[in-house]
């Protein structure tokens, strides 16, 4: 496995400790049980896989990098690096400017940018508009171009479904980086169209049906299709991938309605002409997290938290699962946790942030199920460890090195 340079206060002794003690009992990764962290009156279920992903360590890495390589120089950063305010911040606090903001705003006109500034592509990767208004200004965006592995490969793939004569169905929020990248480069190679979630999906499958008239259904995907799409014509061959951060299982569901939908209309017979069976093109991260935040669903939780940048998507979805069963919290970092019996968290339905009372029940022994996002650094998830065992009994945090064991399922 390539390890990478990020600063050291991205890191975490404790939680490098559970990492590797889980990397060495299972070395092929088959074993997605929680970790035990028993601090005595605090025990802890730790996802098998959470924190920094490969793309974000890579991404990190080459902003640190242009920094270094850079003295006296300006140095941009198209918008956010990560989902991660912590990340985010240092790089700002480096002397890093963002152009943008995630929505595509501009922070500096493009006037400002010469030949001789330095700009970073995002790991989210970026639009094939703005890499040509960077090649038109001279600048060689590809030096410091972070773009996730995983995000081009999506790019890759439906470069190949779409050669093939099928439209693309992009799973993915519009408005996110990513998938707006993803957007920009397939809808040059095939007609492209982006569903948010199951039920946007079964509105393209009602207009495959011919449920829908063509005016309704273009006025419900305003700013959602490829220039000159006609839904009469390209949703007869489709093929689905997505925004890497996506849940797996709506992903597949999407992918599920609209093959039923072709199959009545075409026949089982033409479906293979009609439908690209195109394997899941979420990262391995996305993947891992999700399958390991599932097995926590399964312990005597008291409570869950989630710990990550408000607005990351694959966190949001982690928070998702967990709240299908534990009440749930979404914190950025230990300073959400304002005393033993207050809390300041992300609520995602009503896209706000709110305080709310007596989150730590009055009990002997403390189960609290923990996860955090790809985007998330190690140290933020020890520093909500230590402080929730810091008002619940500090005199154990000081005095006890808490056990880690496996709490298989």
């Amino acid at each position: 496995m390539r390890s990478f340079e990020i600063p050291d206060y991205f890191t975490s002794e404790l939680i490098s400790k559970i990492k590797n003690f889980r990397r060495y009992a299972d070395k092929r990764k088959e074993d997605f049980s929680p970790t035990l962290l028993d601090f005595g009156k605090v025990k802890f279920y730790i996802a098998r896989h959470f924190g920094f992903c490969f793309g974000v360590q890579n991404a990190i890495e080459i902003a640190y990098k242009a920094l270094n390589e850079n003295p006296g120089k300006r140095i941009y950063l198209l918008s956010e690096m990560i989902h991660n305010p912590e990340v985010n911040d240092d790089l700002r606090e480096q002397g890093i400017n963002f152009i943008q903001d995630a929505l595509g705003n501009q922070f500096i006109t493009w006037n400002e940018i010469t030949r001789d500034d330095i700009v970073i592509i995002p790991a989210f990767g970026t639009t094939l508009e703005t890499m040509k208004i960077l090649e038109e200004k001279g600048i060689d965006y590809r030096k410091y171009n972070t773009t996730c592995p995983f995000v081009e490969k999506v790019w890759n793939r439906s470069e190949i479904i779409g050669r093939k004569g099928f439209t693309i169905i992009i799973h993915g929020k519009h408005l996110h980086e990513e998938t707006r990248a993803t957007f920009s480069h397939v809808k040059e190679s095939a007609p492209s169209l982006i569903v948010r979630n199951i039920d946007e999906a079964k509105i393209v499958a009602n207009k495959i049906a011919g449920k829908i008239p063509t005016g309704e259904f273009l006025e419900i995907f305003k700013d959602k299709y490829s220039r000159g799409f006609n839904p009469e014509v390209h949703l007869n061959k489709l093929g689905v991938v997505n925004q890497t951060t996506m849940l797996a299982e709506e992903t597949q569901a999407i992918a599920n309605l609209l093959r039923n939908a072709l199959k009545e209309k075409f026949g089982e017979a033409n479906l293979k002409e009609h439908f690209a069976d195109n394997r899941d093109t979420l990262c391995y991260a996305t993947n891992d997290n999700q399958t390991a935040t599932k097995k926590l669903l399964v312990t005597d939780a008291d409570l869950a938290l989630v710990v990550g940048g408000y607005n990351s998507s694959n966190t949001s979805h982690l928070y998702e699962l967990l709240s299908s069963k534990f009440k749930t919290y979404f914190i950025k970092d230990k300073n959400e946790l304002l005393s033993r019996n207050k809390i300041r968290h992300f609520c995602l339905k009503e896209k706000s942030v709110k305080i709310s009372e007596n989150y730590l029940p009055t009990k002997n022994e403390i189960k609290i199920a923990i996860t955090s996002g790809a985007s998330c650094p190690d140290s933020e998830v020890e520093a909500v460890i230590k402080k929730i065992v810091s008002l619940v009994d500090e005199e154990s945090l000081r005095i006890k090195e808490p056990e880690i064991s496996v709490l298989y399922l």
